[in-house]
């Protein structure tokens, strides 16, 4: 039975034709399928076939005609490259509406997919002004050949917010495979919501600072001051010596009065760098924090040079780092 059923799936031309041949010649249909070794039912539709239409050879089925024309298919695209957060939906209503003919979601994804854009989550950064990019270049330009003796000296630092809760406001774009940090790709944001903790840290080739936890959830200069400048960024001057460069990401409460009076205070000289239950996530925080290998570290900063190099590629534009 399965032989026979995989006979019928597959007759071919030929042995349609000899078929043909033996009916026309005044042979019941019975004993050429018996003839044959294949069910009475398939030789009584080629015969049958062959009486309607004049013909023998197996016809194809076309499948459902497509539902959009190729000005459609452009039009859909277009939309999506226009507004990247436009879901299938949207897209698919103002399609119907510019065109009058009606079609789904489904339709739509499967367009956008043959035109090279997929649903991606996007990329979330710091918002970057053209002063920001501006200064990002010039310092990429003053350090892109710093050796790694000199990046040795620098102190890393920066701020860092943990939720107990995930991205609640989850956004998909359209965008085409490698282009995840085109601009047009990116959502600049620099506010975080919900139950939260801040921490601090520093890291340097071979050593790091202690993982910091803002008690307030918050910072402002004075707290800055206080809880950082003073008990860290002060002892890793000292051990340092003259050659020790500190290094903020420039936010606000870096930048008031009383922590660049302390920095000077206190010959700490800084380089900003441009573009920023709770007990558990702190706890958790400070155990990552000190698994974190050394080694990773001192990649990450010996990568300054190419991180330098690929800033400056992009005007100072954000880079995939």
């Amino acid at each position: 039975m399965a032989n026979n059923q995989c006979v019928r799936r597959h007759l071919d031309a030929f042995t349609r034709g000899r078929i043909i041949v033996k009916l026309k010649e005044g042979r019941n249909v019975t004993s050429v399928a018996a003839e044959f070794g294949i069910a009475h039912s398939i030789v009584s539709r080629l015969w049958r076939q062959f009486q309607t239409t004049g013909t023998a050879i197996r016809g194809f089925s076309r499948g459902h005609p497509r539902g959009t024309t190729p000005a459609d298919d452009r039009y859909i695209v277009l939309q999506a490259r226009r507004n990247r957060r436009k879901t299938a939906g949207e897209i698919a209503r103002h399609t119907t509406q510019a065109t009058g003919r009606a079609i789904s979601r489904f339709t739509v994804a499967r367009r956008l997919h043959g035109g090279g854009l997929f649903a991606r989550r996007p990329v979330r950064c710091v918002p970057l002004t053209p002063a920001h990019r501006k200064r990002r270049s010039l310092w990429c330009r003053e350090h892109r050949n710093w050796r790694d003796n000199e990046w040795g000296r620098v102190l890393f630092t920066d701020e860092s917010r943990f939720s107990l809760s995930s991205d609640s406001h989850r956004i998909l774009i359209w965008r085409e495979r490698g282009s995840r940090y085109h601009p047009s790709n990116i959502i600049e944001r620099d506010r975080y919501g919900g139950r939260d903790v801040l921490v601090w840290g520093g890291i340097m080739l071979g050593s790091r600072t202690d993982l910091h936890i803002f008690d307030a959830g918050s910072v402002n200069g004075t707290c800055y001051c206080n809880e950082i400048l003073l008990p860290y960024v002060r002892l890793f001057r000292g051990a340092m010596g003259l050659q020790f460069l500190f290094m903020d990401n420039n936010a606000p409460c870096h930048r008031t009065i009383a922590a660049e009076q302390l920095l000077e205070s206190r010959r700490l000289a800084a380089r900003t760098l441009p573009p920023v239950t709770i007990r558990e996530l702190r706890l958790a925080l400070q155990d990552e924090w000190t698994a974190m290998p050394q080694q990773l570290i001192d990649t990450l900063i010996l990568s300054m040079g190419r991180r330098c190099e690929t800033c400056l590629a992009v005007r100072g534009d954000h880079i995939p780092y």
